[in-house]
């Protein structure tokens, strides 16, 4: 957890970014996988980024590049470079980029400071060694936060480790004042102690039955309720989806009922399972893009669906082929990801 305080320094540097570059934009971003989120964004009233914005990991943004790359970017203009032309900062209008990562003092990612603009800003990129300075404000506060956290888990260690010596030296003290009375006590409590074992021998039994019956019962109930949960859904959902598909005539709602259609028959079939442990190290929107191509879907056909470019279906479609290892195969893809099925 960042600290209020430490937030509110933050906030102050990203307006004071944005009013030094005159830029519209300026973020401090967190990395939470899937998902890179705007963490702390600059006040000024023309910035179209919030609190509430999400990005999905390596999905083209320009915090993508300097996350991997672990430098600084600079774009000028997007819109004239082939490699930032469809990036998804885009849909925000920003086509000018300067950032740098940010990082915890053991060298893994947080996420990235940056500035953005709807226009190319000369006047920003001479502030470069400034934004670097920012860059390194921030990373101090990381570190200083991990020795703090640090610092309080060993001091909750040493308390831990003095209350437990405290507790064993009183321990022993009263362990070695009743020895006497614990030899006398030694046979009467082994006779006590084989009765017990007499009692609870024959309660075990009887909780062995009974537990028996009861997963019985829970096993019944568990085939009535699959039983029930699947007579509702041909009953109740699955007339309209047929109805929907019959008065349905434009191309990208007959998608998204292909798609309603695919997840029902995911929950009724063991499919579903099957399919997401195979293609386990897929992200979420490259699973979704592999049962679109798996439906038959085109790829003009999926961009319209989620609401993206062609490009960007390409790029997941070559993701998709890397992760399940045919990417050096004449395989093709729809052919592969159904052959899933058929092998059930």
């Amino acid at each position: 957890m960042i600290p209020d305080d430490m937030l509110a320094k933050w906030q102050r540097i990203v307006d004071m970014l944005a009013n030094l570059l005159a830029v519209p934009a300026g973020l401090i971003m967190k990395v939470e996988p899937p998902q890179h989120n705007v963490f702390v964004a600059s006040a000024n009233p023309d910035n179209s980024y919030d609190m509430n914005t999400t990005f999905t990991l390596n999905s083209g943004l320009y915090c993508d590049a300097v996350m991997q790359e672990r430098q600084m970017l600079v774009v000028h203009d997007a819109m004239k470079e082939s490699e930032w032309n469809h990036n998804p900062d885009l849909k925000h209008g920003m086509v000018f980029y300067m950032g740098f990562p940010l990082t915890w003092p053991d060298r893994s990612i947080f996420g990235t400071i940056c500035v953005l603009d709807t226009k190319t800003n000369k006047h920003a990129t001479s502030y470069t060694n400034l934004l670097a300075e920012f860059k390194e404000v921030v990373n101090s506060d990381l570190k200083f936060l991990t020795e703090m956290t640090e610092r309080k888990t060993a001091q909750r260690e040493l308390r831990q480790i003095r209350d437990e010596l405290e507790l064993r030296v009183r321990q022993r003290t009263e362990e070695l004042a009743d020895t006497n009375r614990e030899l006398e006590m030694e046979i009467a409590v082994r006779r006590e102690a084989e009765k017990l074992l007499l009692k609870r021998e024959v309660k075990l039994e009887e909780a062995n039955i009974a537990l028996k019956v009861l997963l019985e019962r829970v096993e019944d109930s568990k085939d009535k309720f699959e039983e029930q949960i699947l007579g509702n859904i041909n009953e109740l959902i699955i007339p309209y989806v047929e109805k929907l598909k019959r008065h349905t005539d434009n191309e990208k709602s007959n998608a998204y009922i292909s798609i309603l259609e695919a997840n029902i028959n995911e929950i009724t079939t063991p499919f579903g399972s099957y399919l997401s442990s195979k293609l386990s190290k897929l992200t979420p929107v490259e699973m979704e893009v592999a049962k679109l191509v798996m439906q038959g879907k085109t790829t003009k056909v999926i961009a319209s669906v989620l609401n993206t470019a062609t490009s960007t279906i390409d790029f997941h479609r070559n993701n998709i082929r890397k992760k399940i290892g045919i990417n050096r195969e004449p395989t093709n893809l729809r052919t592969y990801l159904t052959s899933f099925y058929k092998a059930l």
